[in-house]
């Protein structure tokens, strides 16, 4: 008996339903492990002082505009173009993504009043509201393909052509993964290396598609939900990235990993607007080292310490360090004479993922610094069902 063919109609409700499935998920990581300020943050509120701008450089990152269909994800047209008017009249550098990337490969300095934008998965709100408004004031932006839905012509996606268009007009396109997947959703029941297979697999045929369909191979890499683990960071700079961008918040500085950039995302209701937008912007890095836990797999249920080595603790109020982990909360940190800042919280983790944050106050400008970092654990999968599939 011959197979039945999808009707039209399936077809587009299967669509609607992945596009919804992208939508929620995104939203719902950001639930989960975002905080609302930081402690030095709320000292400074509680102390009565306004949030300060001109903090180290920060790229933001963008989904749907103007679309009313996806509010997890969306930022109004409204807020979008306050968004960008407040970077044009206070004097930030809107800078390309190539010239922080080369920056920080080289450990270069960086001007302290600039931002970059950057777009995820490719949605047509970008060529009809997005694009306008950034052509306005002149600024370059770098939009993250989901390849497989531009290449099905899923609906609400750029199209090809719009993509080329946009390209000769100065536009930069990169790459956001073939599928779409979890990719830090490392099966129990997976070997390192099929694991490892699976991921170079799905990042090399991003990689194929895109340098055939735009003329030029992709030099960064935004992962899909920002979720990684060390070995996701791995196979990434392995593809030959020069770069790759988390969505775990926080500022740009030379001590900046290039291989795990953090992004503010700038959606929902709260986030999308522009007192969140100041806030942020406002925002110094944290350079730290000898994450605990670090951000390798299958190592951190057990872990019930937290913190990081601070390079530079002169710079900071030795009263002001703050821990927070997403399923566990804030916590007062205490920094010893190496410069370790931790805080013991005597409970495991349950939770699929956690964001971890370390943030100080500095002394002289009192902006907040910051660093953030993510925790995956490997979860058990349905036989046969991939890592990340949508569950339809």
């Amino acid at each position: 008996m011959a197979k039945k063919s999808s009707s039209p109609w399936s077809v587009k409700i299967a669509s609607f339903l992945f596009l919804s499935f992208l939508c929620a998920g995104v939203f719902a990581a950001w639930a989960q492990t975002s905080s609302p300020g930081s402690p030095a943050e709320k000292e400074n509120r509680s102390a009565g002082q306004p949030s300060l701008s001109g903090g180290d450089p920060t790229i933001f990152i963008y989904h749907h505009f103007g679309d009313k269909r996806y509010p997890t994800t969306n930022v109004s047209e409204e807020n979008f173009r306050e968004q960008m008017r407040y970077l044009a009249e206070n004097g930030y550098q809107v800078l390309p993504l190539a010239e922080v990337v080369r920056s920080l490969r080289a450990r270069l300095p960086l001007p302290a009043k600039a931002a970059v934008i950057t777009i995820d998965d490719g949605y047509r709100s970008i060529y009809t509201v997005a694009w306008p408004i950034l052509k306005s004031h002149g600024f370059p932006f770098t939009v993250f393909l989901y390849v497989e839905g531009i290449e099905k012509k899923y609906s609400n996606y750029l199209s090809w052509d719009e993509i080329r268009e946009m390209q000769a007009a100065g536009v930069d396109f990169q790459d956001h993964s073939f599928s779409h997947q979890r990719l830090a959703d490392w099966p129990l029941d997976w070997s390192e290396q099929k694991y490892r297979e699976w991921i170079r697999a799905d990042l090399a045929r991003g990689v194929a598609l895109l340098s055939e369909r735009l003329g030029r191979r992709p030099r960064f890499f935004a992962i899909p939900y920002g979720e990684y683990n060390a070995i996701v960071r791995e196979e990434a700079e392995v593809m030959g990235y020069d770069a790759v961008f988390t969505q775990d918040p926080g500022a740009l500085s030379n001590a900046t990993d290039p291989f795990l950039v953090p992004r503010e995302p700038i959606l929902g209701k709260e986030w999308s607007t522009l007192a969140h937008f100041v806030k942020v912007l406002g925002r110094s890095d944290l350079p730290v080292a000898g994450l605990t836990p670090g951000i390798s797999p299958r190592a951190q249920a057990s872990s019930s310490r937290f913190g990081a080595r601070v390079l530079h603790p002169e710079r900071y109020d030795s009263t002001s360090y703050g821990i927070y982990v997403s399923e566990l909360g804030w916590r007062k940190a205490e920094i010893d004479a190496t410069g370790f800042v931790s805080t013991e919280y005597g409970l495991p983790l349950t939770r699929r993922l956690n964001r971890v944050m370390i943030s100080a106050r500095e002394k002289g400008s009192n902006r907040t610094a910051v660093r953030f970092w993510l925790l995956m654990k490997p979860r058990p999968q349905e036989a046969g069902t991939p890592p990340g599939a949508p569950p339809f």
